[in-house]
């Protein structure tokens, strides 16, 4: 007697083709995101920018909204994918209602509707505090490097371009004059037929790196220059001091010896610019040098919710913390309890911002290998500073130091958005876009933590 088997009729078509909501099970994530985007969230931001009635309809701005969140919350980033995804996964179909739209359309919706994408992070957050994910009896801060969508070859230093400006120039200058006597040895070998002022083609790629590199240098001297004005720099005297209105003889302008030095406005030689992204920055990470953005998040130790987001060009964490405390009250109407950070955020000024803001800070001094006492702490117990009491606080507490909540509450974080879900450089460039984008990611995260708490508002 031979085994039997399930019939497998793959020609046999359905008498009643499945519902939508029967492509994935009932408890799957993308029915929760699509139900949340439609029941919800606020897309009026969106919403409002389709005001003309003629045309082709478009796809609905709340499917398309619910597939970037879906997408982004699974790891799938680039809309060349996300296209696919539509055609090939039958999660992707349940969020669509099958609806496909092609790459170009969800490129260009992203685009369209950046800011107002990043918006819906609040929208979210408030969600998980309605759903109890948002305690603020402890909340993380840590930041993260994250590459930008440029290359470090593609960065120039201040000095470098200054040199190769020059050697371009010169290239460019001979050809031009090449370019001309050979215009004019065709002239009397062909006629005038030619207009003659065209470039060969060998100079034109020269050329436009030349200007490109000028463009840059340009931006740097800006750069510096409103550096050394708000600095309060006076300018560089471009001719001699005239003589004063009494007629007696010019006084000196060089300041007195020992007087602090204005900083001057002209950018240092190692000063460096990228000519893809030049908001980006080479920054230092676990890779070596990269081009990279420092993405910040503030993270509650509860339930791992990001509750604070933002994204800077500074290489250095320092500057962070009254901005990213400021945004924790913005967001929630509320402020933490306790907030730990490593030693890069340690500073009298960011400590005296927390007492003033009534949260109880525990902000690493300095690195410290198990049973030595670093230099910062032999200093802290000789003087009275912030620091200084910083540091016997965390030694005073020891293992069961609050401080020990930080790495098991934001590093998981990052983690799951770097490692889980695949999220290692940006796809967009620029500071204000890269923003909206790290919004994005985070939003994600916390719809995931949404999902899995089994509620939204009480449901």
């Amino acid at each position: 007697m031979s085994k039997t088997y399930r019939p497998w009729q793959i020609h046999q078509p359905m008498l009643l083709p499945p519902s939508v909501q029967e492509l994935v099970p009932a408890d799957h994530v993308a029915h929760f995101v699509r139900d949340l985007v439609c029941d919800s969230l606020d897309l009026s931001a969106i919403l409002i920018a389709y005001n003309e009635e003629r045309g082709y309809p478009p796809y609905h701005p709340a499917m398309m909204t619910a597939l970037l969140l879906y997408s982004y919350c699974q790891g799938v980033y680039s809309s060349r994918r996300i296209a696919q995804a539509c055609e090939q996964r039958v999660d992707f179909m349940a969020v669509t209602a099958l609806q496909a739209p092609d790459f170009r359309t969800i490129s260009a919706f992203r685009k369209r509707h950046l800011a107002a994408l990043g918006g819906l992070f609040g929208q979210v957050l408030a969600l998980c505090e309605r759903a109890g994910l948002v305690k603020l009896g402890h909340v993380a801060l840590d930041g993260t490097k994250i590459k930008a969508n440029a290359s470090k070859h593609k960065a120039m230093s201040y000095g470098r371009m200054k040199q190769r400006e020059a050697e371009l120039a010169a290239e460019v200058q001979a050809w031009l004059e090449q370019a001309a006597a050979a215009d004019a040895a065709e002239d009397d070998a062909f006629g005038r037929e030619r207009r003659g002022d065209e470039l060969p083609a060998w100079a034109a790629n020269r050329s436009k790196r030349l200007a490109k590199i000028s463009a840059a240098k340009a931006a740097l001297e800006a750069e510096a220059a409103a550096t050394a004005e708000a600095a309060g720099a006076a300018p560089e005297p471009s001719a001699p001091p005239r003589d004063d209105a009494d007629g007696g003889e010019g006084a000196s302008c060089a300041p007195p010896e020992g007087a602090p030095q204005a900083p001057a406005a002209v950018p240092p030689d190692k000063a460096q610019r990228n000519f893809t992204d030049p908001e980006s920055r080479i920054m230092k990470t676990a890779n070596g040098f990269e081009q990279a953005y420092n993405a910040q998040a503030v993270v509650d130790a509860d339930s791992q919710v990001i509750v604070a987001a933002s994204l800077t060009n500074a290489g250095t964490d320092q500057q962070q913390v009254t901005p990213m405390a400021a945004q924790i009250e913005a967001n929630t109407g509320r402020r933490p309890k306790e907030l730990s950070a490593d030693s890069g955020y340690c500073s009298e000024a960011n400590l005296a911002e927390l007492e003033r803001r009534g949260i109880r800070g525990y902000l690493a001094t300095g690195r410290q290998k198990h049973g030595t006492a670093s230099a910062t702490r032999k200093r802290a117990r000789r003087s009275d500073t912030r620091v200084a009491r910083m540091s016997r606080r965390l030694k005073c507490g020891g293992h069961r130091s609050r401080y020990r909540l930080r790495k098991q509450t934001v590093e998981p974080v990052f983690g799951q958005i770097k490692a889980a879900r695949g999220f290692r450089q940006f796809h967009l460039r620029g500071l204000a876009q890269v923003g909206a984008e790290w919004q994005l990611i985070c939003l994600a995260h916390n719809l995931l933590k949404l999902a899995r708490a089994g509620q939204v508002g009480g449901r």
